[in-house]
C-alpha cells in the first residue's frame, strides 16, 4: 500500500505546483501564480532545540508534511521532490559518539526513493538542483541559507493546498491508524484495569505504556489520566502519585502512534460504588457516542454532527433531572455547552489535531466554528476517506457552573445534584472513524 500511498502523494503535490487545481491562467492571483512559478519543492523534517539555557534536548516531533512522505521521526531529515522525478530522500547521518545517530531504513519505503545520505546538512546544498525551490519546514534560516527566496518559504497558497489534502486518508494511512487503534486499545484495558484494582493516576499511566510497550514520548500526545474531580479538567496533564484505592472514576484519554499516525481514545471508567446518577450519565453517554457513530456518513456538514451532540447532552441533562425546562428550551439558552465546552471531534492523522479542519478548499478559505460553540475545530464536510474523533463529554467543571448559580439559567438547574456530581468529574467518551463511500468505519470499536 505504500507505494500507491506515494503515487497519490505525488499526483497531490504534482496538480498543487501546477496550479490546475485552481483553474491557473494569465489573471490568475499572485499566490497562485506563485505555486506554478515552483518547480520543486524541499520538505524538511525540523530541527532539534534546547530549553532555554540548557543542554537538554526538547523532545523532537517530525514536521507533519514530511512524515507525509516518510515515517522517520528524526531532525534534519529531507525530501526533495519535482515533478515528473523519483523522490529524493536526503538522509543525514552525523557523526556522532554522543548519541545514536543512525536512521533505521526498511525497503517497503526506502525503496520509492532515491537515497542521498550525507554527514551533515551544511552538505546539502551540493546536491539540489538549481530549479526555483520552495522550502516547507521550521527553519527559514537555513532554507535562506540553500539560496531560497523567502516567498517561496512555505508559500500559503501551497501550504493550504496540502493542508486540505491531509484530510482524505489512502489505504496505508487507513491501515496505520487502524492499528495505532488496535494497540492503544491495549493499553485502555490495562489502564481500566489498573484503576478498577486501586492504581493511582501514575500507576494507570505506567500500566498503559507497559501494555503499550511505548516511552512516554513516543505517545502522540500527552496521556489524559484523571481520577474522580480532575476528569472536569479537559486536558489534565498531572500524574498524582497518592493512594487512589478509594476512586470512584477514570477518565483516561490515551493513544499510541504507527508509522507516524496516531490514535486519539477515550475511555469512562467508574467502580460499582460510584454515584448511581453519574453511572446512568456514563451508560447514557457511551449510547449517544454510539448514535453519534452511526450518523457519520458523505455529505454530512461536521457541525451538523456537533449539534447533534449537544442536543444529546441536553436530552440526558433532562432525563437525569440535573436541568430543568424542554431539551429545546436547554439548546436556545446554550445550556449543554456548559457541560460539553469543547467540539465534538476533530480531524486525525499524522496529527492528533490534523491541519485544515476549518479549512473549506484548496485555496484556504475558512469557516470558522459557530458562535455558540468556538471550539469545534473541525467545519468540513464529510467525505470519503476523511478521518476523525467522535468524542462527546459531559463534565461537572466549576468555574463553567457555579458562576450560572445566581443567574437566569442557573434557575433552570439543580444544585443539590450538581455539588453531589461534582466530585465525579466527568465523562469522554472517544473512538475514531474513517468516513466510507455509503458511511462510517468505526476504526476503534472494531478492536474492542
Amino acid at each position: 500500500m505504500f507505494n500507491q500511498h506515494i503515487a497519490y502523494l505525488r499526483s497531490v503535490y504534482e496538480r498543487a505546483l501546477s496550479g490546475e487545481e485552481l483553474g491557473l491562467s494569465e489573471s490568475g492571483d499572485a499566490q497562485t501564480k506563485t505555486n506554478a512559478a515552483i518547480e520543486a519543492v524541499l520538505i524538511h523534517s525540523g530541527g532539534e532545540d534546547h530549553y532555554f539555557a540548557d543542554d537538554r534536548h526538547i523532545p523532537f516531533q517530525s514536521f507533519g508534511h514530511f512524515q507525509h512522505w516518510l515515517p522517520v521521526n528524526r531532525p534534519d531529515q529531507f525530501v526533495y521532490f519535482c515533478p515528473g522525478q523519483q523522490p529524493i530522500y536526503f538522509q543525514v547521518v552525523p557523526n556522532d559518539y554522543w548519541y545514536e545517530q543512525s536512521v533505521e531504513s526498511e525497503s517497503w519505503w526506502l525503496d520509492e526513493f532515491k537515497l542521498v545520505r550525507l554527514g551533515q546538512v551544511s552538505d546539502l546544498h551540493k546536491h539540489l538542483p538549481n530549479t526555483a525551490m520552495a522550502y516547507l519546514g521550521a527553519q527559514p534560516r537555513l532554507a535562506e541559507s540553500l539560496g531560497i527566496s523567502s516567498e517561496l518559504i512555505n508559500p500559503g497558497s501551497l501550504c493550504a493546498n496540502l493542508d486540505y489534502h491531509r484530510a482524505f486518508k489512502t489505504d496505508y494511512e487507513l491501515e496505520q491508524l487502524r492499528e495505532a487503534n488496535r494497540l492503544a486499545l491495549r493499553g485502555h484495558a490495562a489502564a481500566k484495569q489498573s484503576f478498577l484494582d486501586g492504581g493511582n493516576e501514575y500507576d494507570i499511566h505506567l500500566a498503559f505504556l507497559a501494555a503499550t510497550q511505548i516511552l512516554e514520548d513516543e505517545s502522540p500526545y500527552t496521556n489524559i489520566v484523571a481520577l474522580d474531580e480532575k476528569a472536569a479538567i479537559l486536558h489534565y496533564q498531572h500524574k498524582r502519585r497518592a493512594p487512589a484505592k478509594d476512586s470512584q472514576v477514570l477518565l483516561i484519554d490515551a493513544g499510541c502512534r504507527i508509522n507516524g499516525y496516531g490514535s486519539d481514545i477515550t475511555r469512562t471508567s467508574t467502580k460499582e460504588s460510584a454515584h448511581p446518577v453519574f453511572r446512568s450519565i456514563l451508560d447514557a453517554m457511551v449510547e449517544m457516542e454510539q448514535s453519534l457513530v452511526a450518523q457519520v456518513r458523505p455529505g454530512m456538514a461536521y457541525v451538523q454532527l456537533h449539534e447533534s451532540a449537544l442536543r444529546g447532552v441536553a436530552e440526558i441533562l433532562v432525563q437525569h433531572d440535573i436541568c430543568k425546562q424542554s431539551v429545546d428550551e436547554l439548546l436556545s439558552q446554550q445550556l449543554p455547552q456548559l457541560f460539553m465546552p469543547h467540539g465534538v471531534g476533530h480531524l486525525l492523522g499524522i496529527q492528533v489535531h490534523d491541519v485544515g479542519g476549518h479549512q473549506q478548499d484548496i485555496a484556504g478559505k475558512i469557516l470558522p466554528a459557530p458562535e455558540h460553540s468556538p471550539a469545534l475545530r473541525n467545519t468540513r464536510v464529510m467525505e470519503e476517506n476523511m478521518v476523525f474523533t467522535v468524542e462527546p463529554g459531559f463534565y461537572f467543571i466549576p468555574i463553567l457552573l457555579k458562576p450560572e448559580r445566581n443567574q437566569s439559567r442557573g434557575q433552570l438547574m439543580n444544585w443539590q445534584l450538581i455539588d453531589e456530581l461534582y466530585p465525579c468529574g466527568g465523562v469522554r467518551v472517544e473512538d475514531n472513524v474513517a468516513v466510507t463511500a455509503t458511511g462510517v468505519e468505526n476504526l476503534t470499536r472494531q478492536f474492542e
